[in-house]
């Protein structure tokens, strides 16, 4: 089992577009990577006895983001928020470490860009 350190500890780092929910070519791919940066880093509790939490980065290079539904799967208390910028960071909390691990809790993004429409986008 492991130890509670002072700080928190990132327990995993999600990078840019874990898996991109959309069909497409390598280009497509590379276009996407270039266009959005997206960061999902999941904290564990501390001996604060603070609780611990996702902190999401979200920006869009084009700045052609209309809108961002944020959706964190497998909450207790289910997770959506409608963001209207084509830049942000979400802290989201966790009151009790997940049962089964970190990695039943994905983060997914459906986003509504000016040139290229609906993109859906899921981190694991």
């Amino acid at each position: 089992m492991a130890k509670k350190l002072g700080a928190p500890i990132a327990l995993g780092v999600v990078t840019v577009l874990a898996i991109l929910l959309i069909t497409g070519s390598d280009s497509d791919d590379e276009m996407l990577k270039s266009t959005f940066s997206i960061n999902a880093v999941y904290f564990s509790s501390t001996e604060n006895n603070e609780d611990g939490y996702i902190q999401i980065n979200f920006k869009d290079k084009s700045e052609k983001t209309n809108a961002v539904i944020l959706e964190v799967l497998g909450m207790e208390e289910s997770f959506q928020k409608t963001i209207l910028t084509s830049e942000f960071e979400e802290i989201i909390s966790f009151p009790t470490p997940p049962k089964y691990g970190w990695e039943i809790h994905p983060v997914t993004l459906l986003i509504d860009h000016e040139d290229l429409g609906k993109v859906s986008i899921k981190t694991e």
